[in-house]
């Protein structure tokens, strides 16, 4: 989860939560947040030394909903902790009226990775992962709350200048029919590269991490998928989009054997990035991506959505 130079932001978060006599002696912002900021909080005490993660609301919108996000993040920690094949940390509390508003975890090994080499591989991995998170079988008591769509019709932000007008008419039509029936399954619902930390390097890469779970619903498998499948357009290119849907079939995943169905879903993710998809472009440069500019991520999203209407339409 790289890193940037200390400093000595809030941490009242953490305190609260430390057993008597452990003390605080280093704070490390941790680079790549947008809804939030993270710190790695270094601790020491009777048992050693170790290092908790602080997730910190500070935006004015996030703040006013803290409460049920970090509560919904802290029950999803505490029921993927009994499964063996989703990586999380282990939830150290929850302060929803703290200054900031934080939740204090465990902090998991391994690192965000965005760079192209690699990246195929990465992609297997993230199909595997995301097939086994669509595995999760929680009671109906503990069902996280029903999706939500990120877009719709008149919300959508169609790329000023651009030359192909029909195609944004088309997806933007496609996503104003009801939503097709589907199974529903435990969604991530933000799961995407800048999610999942990694370990290891070519054929040892390994998911060691998936994190930011404030968003986690029960909908669609489709819809994980897409959600990834942007990402990747936009990260790798869109033949790297395109590919994870295939991928995660692979992988023993499940998804809409109906072309329209299957191309709503990917539609209403990949439109909710539009014109330029800025919101997830921060944190990926941040993480050493500058390459990613306004322009290129621009175009990438315009010949994604294209592609996605030519093979699905």
């Amino acid at each position: 989860m790289g890193s940037v130079a200390r400093d000595g932001g809030p941490v009242g978060g953490a305190r609260g939560v430390l057993p008597p006599g452990e003390r605080i002696v280093g704070v490390e912002r941790l680079r790549g947040g947008w809804t939030s900021e993270m710190r790695r909080i270094d601790v020491r005490g009777a048992s050693g030394a170790y290092a908790v993660v602080l997730r910190s609301f500070v935006k004015e919108f996030y703040v006013r909903h803290a409460a049920g996000l970090l509560r919904r993040e802290a029950e999803v920690l505490r029921l993927l902790a009994a499964e063996d094949g989703v990586p999380v940390a282990r939830c150290l509390g929850v302060r929803p009226e703290g200054e900031p508003p934080s939740l204090p975890m465990t902090l998991l090994p391994g690192s965000v990775r965005l760079e192209e080499e690699g990246a195929g591989k990465r992609a297997e991995l993230l199909a595997r992962q995301l097939r086994a998170i669509h595995e999760v079988r929680p009671t109906v008591a503990d069902r996280p709350r029903v999706y939500e769509a990120w877009t719709a019709p008149a919300r959508v932000r169609v790329p000023e200048g651009t030359r192909r007008t029909a195609v944004w008419a088309r997806a933007v039509e496609r996503i104003g029919a009801a939503p097709p029936p589907y199974e529903a399954r435990f969604l991530h619902r933000d799961f995407h590269p800048g999610n999942v930390l990694f370990t290891g390097t070519g054929a040892r890469a390994a998911v060691s991490g998936v994190v930011d779970w404030v968003e986690t619903s029960w909908g669609p498998a489709d819809l994980d998928v897409a959600h990834c499948s942007t990402a990747l357009a936009l990260l790798h290119g869109v033949p790297a989009g395109m590919r994870f849907a295939e991928q995660y079939v692979a992988a023993g995943g499940e998804l809409s054997p109906e072309p329209a169905a299957h191309l709503y879903w990917r539609l209403l993710d990949a439109l909710a990035f539009a014109p330029d998809a800025e919101k997830a472009a921060v944190p990926w440069r941040e993480l050493g991506r500058p390459d990613l500019t306004p322009s290129l991520l621009r175009a990438r999203l315009e010949d994604y959505v294209a592609e996605l209407l030519r093979r699905y339409d």
